[in-house]
């Protein structure tokens, strides 16, 4: 019994092994006994294979199996035995076979565990403890068949994207995890310096800058597993740590970098999950997914687009309609008009959804959005006699015709409707209760994968806390050519060479053309609030690079986690990551972050500061 290494896995045996002898090492997922016979379900990470103690074997060894427990560690020394058809179990892939041991020894125990590994209900869900608990006890969380899937399917993914970049001609290339701080969007993760106190290093928020001088260095398709790290607050699923496929590429414009992308996307779906995608995905301006869908992350899995509901103001005596799009005097003696009436119109929903449903939308609205309200009504009638009836009905009595006529409403549906003096907010505020119905509603296909581009972005935002133009996504992006000579005169309406790619209504990818000009980056960094000095300090090492024959570039970066969470059908991607932290940026089972000796402060020239 000294070797009992393993000569097969517990995914391996088919009923074409009959009468072999293996060997198997594993966990004992799960062991019963029955009738003096004792079943042991043993398992790694490429099966289970069911190991039976005869009634007929060794006294001495069935007691020892008597003693085992879930989760021992064991080797198992037996003999392939080919089960009958009518006890074949069609749940495991190698449910046609079982092992009887001959010999079995433990290679190490384990204690009582804290959850089940694999535990499921009686309706066969699975159960799944609370996430602390199983960020604790990450090791054994990790035995589980989910996340084993997952983190197998990270891999497959890994690998399908560096074999299609590769045969692109891409090189993978690392730039620094050490690099200087320059503070924008996130704040840096800092690193002091021992050999020069008083001085940090940063962790990268993105490989951006360097990947952007590979390109001045000739090295004109790049891609990286890039590691990234961002200061963020606590909050939902992100992580001060990720991970993302990153891409840059000279002598391109927009479509080169989308449709690598597409082509990339294709290919992983393909390879790891035998999913066709389309050869393109489609195309929408963000201007235009603001107004249909309140968002630059649309859910494309349904339909039910929002509509232009303006018309109502004139139509009915609603004063919330008429004031959102009342035309008043501007500070400058013209006229203003930015408000917006918005509808959504829900199919076959009108009965289904009672007052207090609709007032659980009206808190999404209302809450989070700030808009003034959710306005509703119910179709009613018939097809060719339509009525409204419920919420603001009475305010346009007589007028069901009109109003379904144009909103493209029948009886039996639900009409939602928000209003607001700031068009912005009535499109978000409605999108937003789009999104929810389509969850409340089962509206989505699990099995749909509905890509989608968002383009056109505003180039800059207005940042009403410090009364500036910020960037809308970094200050290295290109400004449409059609844009360069009113960059300073009206920034609002400039639009970037910007493109986000969109999957199941997250945002899967942020890329853009860059800029290869130093003097227009330096209008970039001047609009935004840089002068010369600061720019310089910043950023001083690019824009002397973009002097030496920059060529045009321009990439993205799709998040792997997200994917990844996205392919598994997780909502968190702390269920993609092996050793994520929590919503708090912690981990449980190692009790990171943690306090450091004065030794290693004293070594940094650090105090700290109650």
């Amino acid at each position: 019994m000294e070797n009992m290494k393993r000569t097969v896995t517990c995914g391996d045996l088919r009923k074409a092994d009959d009468k072999k002898t293996v060997i198997l090492n594993g966990w004992i997922h799960r062991i019963r006994e029955h009738g003096g016979i004792s079943f042991i379900n043993l398992r790694d990470r490429y099966g289970i294979t069911q190991v039976v103690v005869d009634s007929d074997s060794p006294a001495e060894l069935a007691d020892f199996a008597k003693n085992l427990r879930m989760e021992f560690c064991i080797a198992v020394e037996g003999v392939v035995r080919a089960r009958p058809d009518t006890m074949i179990n069609p749940d495991m892939i190698t449910g046609e076979i079982e092992v009887v041991a001959k010999a079995i020894k433990v290679l190490s125990k384990s204690e009582t565990l804290p959850f089940m590994i694999d535990e499921v209900q009686k309706d066969g869900t699975p159960v799944i403890p609370n996430e602390d608990l199983r960020l604790k006890y990450r090791y054994l969380d990790l035995r589980t068949e989910r996340m084993q899937h997952h983190l197998a399917l990270r891999s497959k993914v890994t690998l399908a994207t560096r074999n299609y970049l590769c045969d692109k001609g891409f090189y993978e290339l690392e730039t620094p995890t050490f690099i200087k701080s320059t503070p924008e969007g996130a704040r840096d993760y800092l690193v002091p310096s021992r050999l020069y106190p008083g001085k940090f290093y940063a962790l990268p928020q993105s490989p951006q800058l360097y990947k952007q001088i590979l390109m001045v260095s000739g090295f004109d398709k790049y891609f990286q597993i890039a590691r990234c790290y961002r200061d963020e607050d606590a909050r939902g699923d992100r992580q001060p740590e990720f991970t993302q496929i990153d891409m840059e590429m000279s002598f391109v414009e927009r479509d080169d970098v989308l449709n690598l992308t597409e082509g990339l996307m294709a290919h992983i779906f393909k390879e790891t999950m035998n999913v066709t995608l389309p050869e393109h995905f489609e195309r929408i301006a963000y201007d235009d997914a603001i107004e249909l869908y309140g968002t630059d992350k649309p859910e494309l899995r349904f339909d039910m687009k929002m509509q232009d509901a303006a018309f109502m103001a004139d139509l009915g005596t609603f004063q919330a309609f008429k004031d959102a799009v009342a035309v008043l005097p501007d500070e400058k003696g013209g006229s203003l008009s930015g408000g917006s009436v918005k509808a959504l119109v829900v199919p076959g929903m009108a009965e289904s959804y009672s007052r207090k449903k609709i007032e659980e939308l009206e808190a999404v609205v209302a809450k989070i959005y700030k808009a003034k309200g959710l306005a509703w009504m119910k179709v009613t009638g018939t097809e060719t006699e339509p009525n409204l009836e419920g919420g603001i009905s009475k305010f346009f009595e007589g007028k069901a015709k009109d109003v379904c006529a144009t909103l493209g409403a029948k009886a039996g549906d639900l009409l939602l409707f928000v209003a607001d003096t700031k068009k912005r907010v009535a499109c978000t505020a409605l999108g937003a209760v789009r999104s929810k119905l389509g969850k409340d509603l089962n509206l989505c296909d699990p099995d749909k994968w509905a890509f989608v581009w968002i383009v056109d972005f505003p180039m800059f935002e207005w940042n009403e806390e410090e009364n500036k133009w910020d960037t809308a996504h970094h200050m290295f992006t290109m400004p449409q050519y059609k844009y360069h000579d009113t960059l300073e005169s009206n920034p609002g309406e400039v639009k970037g060479d910007l493109y986000d790619l969109v999957l199941n209504g997250y945002e899967l990818a942020s890329g853009s053309i860059r800029i290869h000009d130093p003097e227009l980056q330096k209008r970039i960094f001047k609009i935004v609030g840089f002068d010369e000095e600061e720019g310089q300090k910043k950023f001083g090492f690019l824009t002397e690079a973009f002097k030496y024959g920059a060529p045009p570039h321009g990439g993205i970066a799709p998040g792997l986690d997200r994917l990844i969470m996205i392919m598994c059908r997780e909502a968190s991607i702390h269920d993609v990551i092996a050793f994520p932290k929590n919503s708090f940026a912690i981990s449980p089972m190692d009790e990171c972050p943690g306090e450091v000796d004065q030794k290693q402060l004293d070594e940094l020239h650090l105090k700290i500061v109650e």
